[in-house]
């Protein structure tokens, strides 16, 4: 190639960025008019089934060569700035900042989103009831560790809605500002993460005391303020406060994932691929989970988790935490939820959203 070919490319590629920006401003201006509207109508401004079936229209468009994950992460940047034009739009999630929710909140919503840092999940679901928040973030499930029952336990009571979900691998690193292992006296991390790391802690740091934190990134900051300490935690927590990365990859699974739930005031439409979270209580006599559980199998309705969940005023007795395939205003469903009424003495339906890809 010619340097002169390379300066015609170039011109080209010039001309391509001044179309894309003109096209960028003319769709921002439509989605200024769009906002207009709902804001006249009283329609939330976050519309997640809409921006999946963009999504999704995007990706049946795309013939390469970007990846559809490219396309993605570009246009969920679109959507961050699109919301911000229409109305100022705010997150709040489990901080404090480099979190592992933090990450997810950012790859759901972009950078264009201010992102509010709450110190616990109960400050999370209180950000949103006082309208401090356009929508929240909290982890609800690890692929290795279960359930967060912080999230289940302000689940039970709270008058919001899940609206989406988020899958985020989980890699760990142990940070500090130590340089060498034999230094670290103390290790610090959320309990799911130090539950996840638990044989590379005992066989590597055998003699250190494990503290619990409210997240990684809390962790971490603590390993910054304590020269003897270190942190399980993301290798993004590491930039974030200044710590070096001693060990990278030390959990002991490498499938490592965890489930992210988004909330809000507002409820969502179907796409056509959703998922519906339900909470339900079973009389206390023999059979009557089979009964709760016999309504979704009558209507071929897929169960893809259900978890216990002791209730607090009863001794003994337990809550249950249903996902399944279908939105809640699909026939079938509503039949469903209908006689799950029935057989059960309390049913409070968490919400309809788009379902995410599950991740290996």
């Amino acid at each position: 190639m010619t340097d002169q070919s390379l300066d015609e490319l170039r011109s080209r590629l010039h001309e391509m960025d001044r179309r894309v920006v003109e096209l960028l401003n003319e769709r921002a201006r439509l989605s200024i008019a769009v906002g207009e509207y709902k804001r006249s109508e009283s329609i939330g401004i976050y519309d997640p089934a809409r921006e999946e079936r963009i999504i999704a229209c995007i990706e049946e468009m795309n013939g390469g060569p970007l990846p559809n994950d490219a396309l993605k992460a570009i246009y969920r940047e679109i959507f961050s700035a699109s919301r911000n034009l229409q109305k100022p739009f705010s997150v709040a999630y489990l901080g404090p900042e480099a979190s592992f929710t933090h990450q997810a909140a950012r790859r759901r919503f972009g950078t264009n989103t201010a992102m509010i840092s709450q110190p616990t999940v109960f400050d999370v679901f209180e950000a949103l009831q006082r309208g401090e928040a356009s929508c929240g973030v909290v982890p609800v499930e690890n692929s290795l560790e279960g359930s967060v029952k912080m999230t289940l336990d302000n689940l039970i009571s709270t008058t919001l809605s899940i609206v989406g979900e988020i899958f985020l691998p989980v890699s760990h690193c142990l940070l500090s500002r130590a340089g060498r292992l034999d230094e670290i006296r103390t290790v610090y991390s959320h309990p799911q993460a130090l539950a996840q790391c638990r044989r590379w802690l005992r066989e590597n740091l055998p003699n250190c005391v494990l503290r619990e934190e409210e997240s990684t990134a809390c962790a971490a900051r603590h390993a910054f303020e304590e020269p003897s300490a270190a942190a399980v935690a993301s290798r993004e927590a590491a930039d974030a406060y200044g710590l070096s990365v001693l060990a990278s990859a030390v959990e002991d699974h490498r499938s490592n994932v965890t489930r992210f739930l988004v909330i809000s005031n507002t409820k969502t439409e179907a796409t056509g691929r959703d998922k519906t979270s339900v909470l339900f209580a079973s009389r206390h006599e023999p059979g009557s989970l089979l009964g709760s559980l016999k309504p979704f199998a009558d209507q071929g309705i897929n169960l893809t988790r259900i978890v216990s969940h002791p209730m607090r005023e009863r001794a003994w007795e337990y809550l249950f935490f249903v996902d399944f395939i279908g939105h809640a205003d699909e026939k079938r469903v509503s039949s469903c939820l209908e006689e799950l009424k029935r057989e059960c003495t309390w049913v409070k339906v968490l919400g309809s959203y788009p379902a995410e890809e599950t991740l290996p």
